[in-house]
């Protein structure tokens, strides 16, 4: 308006009275915005990062990209995500916890690494329509997966010599909680589990959320891989499941851990899990 206002009164209106008139800050009209020239380079590291990771929101991106090395904000991260058209996850809906009359809550809550460990099954099928079962562990204070083992099925002593290998490497923890599953209520387990002293912690028949740190793991487990791949043979399941583990505690950043893996102190040289994944499996 400014410029308008000049080019029709030619010579007799300066600026400064034109930005007066029309009530524009001087500082305003003679800004001009800096161009670092990285802005082509950066957007196309957002939508490639956005493309490997379909479903990471703009905030795990940032924080990809603060790892690279990149100087931004989230006022500028969330203007360029929205510029390019990316869409963010919609997100989870909140559970409930389960409470007593009393108003108690029945859950342990983990305030150490290794106090509380818990587990579960995923289910899901290959190509050929045959099943497959996952058991999933994981850490629920550091959020760290210790093992997914696949295989067409699973009992309890495969869950026992999971947990075997596990304690060997690292330790026993204090508290193991899983749901009423035959596999981790059979007297094997319960009586092993005590030898080794070991408390279990099984949630209340049809309450998932007691088991919340391990729902949320196999949520992710499943949107992020399982929904997103095809698995031709059971080997090619236990390699990509693997190698996503690796990156999910390794690489992946947490939204509960400041936007850092779960064990950035075992972080490997390894590719991003998206442009190596078919690599794997051909080799």
């Amino acid at each position: 308006m400014v410029i308008h206002v000049q080019q029709t009164f030619s010579t007799l209106v300066s600026q400064r009275r034109a930005c007066k008139v029309l009530s524009q800050p001087r500082s305003t009209q003679r800004y001009c915005s800096e161009n670092t020239g990285d802005q082509d380079r950066l957007v196309q590291r957002i939508v490639a990062l956005a493309k490997d990771y379909g479903r990471y929101g703009y905030r795990r991106i940032m924080a990809l990209l603060r790892e690279e090395g990149w100087q931004i904000n989230h006022k500028r991260m969330l203007r360029l995500w929205r510029r390019e058209g990316l869409k963010v996850p919609a997100k989870q809906p909140k559970r409930k916890r389960l409470w007593f009359n009393d108003g108690s809550c029945v859950r342990q809550r983990p305030e150490y690494k290794d106090h509380v460990w818990s587990y579960d099954f995923v289910m899901n099928r290959s190509d050929d329509g045959r099943p497959m079962k996952m058991l999933t562990i994981i850490d629920e204070y550091t959020r760290e997966c210790l093992a997914i083992v696949v295989e067409r099925r699973l009992n309890s002593e495969d869950v026992l010599a999971t947990l075997y290998d596990l304690f060997i490497e690292r330790g026993v923890p204090e508290y193991i909680r899983s749901d009423n599953g035959s596999e981790f209520t059979a007297n094997a387990v319960r009586e092993w589990l005590s030898g080794v002293g070991v408390k279990t912690l099984y949630i209340e028949p049809g309450s998932p959320w007691e088991n919340g740190y391990n729902e949320s793991f196999n949520g992710k487990f499943r949107d992020e891989l399982l929904n997103c791949e095809i698995f031709e043979t059971l080997f090619e399941a236990k390699v990509l499941i693997e190698r996503w583990r690796k990156e999910y505690n390794t690489f992946r950043p947490h939204s509960a851990l400041g936007y850092l893996p779960p064990a950035p102190e075992t972080i490997e040289s390894i590719q991003p899990v998206s442009t190596t994944l078919q690599l794997a499996v051909l080799n």
